[in-house]
């Protein structure tokens, strides 16, 4: 079953931007995610509420691949600068439709 892990990223600090790049893109590929989207353009259609500095998609193979990748040894101090640098919310998505 695909997954999808939807981000909203407002960096505090972009001290951790550039090595985070590059290494989080190869982490993501070695885990079999690859990324639908990874901007700061987007527009807010309905609601209210803080907006995000970017807006980003990740697809997964599977829900494994994807707490795999979150726990990867090396991803884990990208992770934590992320984190530190940012205000970010992370929500895994299963790529499903309950109400169909």
């Amino acid at each position: 079953m695909t997954y999808y892990s939807v981000l909203a990223v407002t960096p505090t600090s972009e001290e951790w931007i550039p090595d985070y790049i590059g290494a989080a893109t190869a982490i993501v590929a070695k885990h079999g995610g690859k990324y639908l989207a990874r901007t700061g353009s987007h527009e807010r259609l309905e609601g209210e509420g803080e907006d995000a500095g970017l807006r980003v998609i990740i697809e997964w193979p599977s829900k494994e691949a994807a707490v795999n990748f979150m726990n990867d040894p090396g991803y884990v101090p990208h992770l934590e600068a992320r984190t530190a640098g940012s205000n970010s919310l992370h929500f895994l998505i299963e790529g499903k439709d309950d109400l169909a």
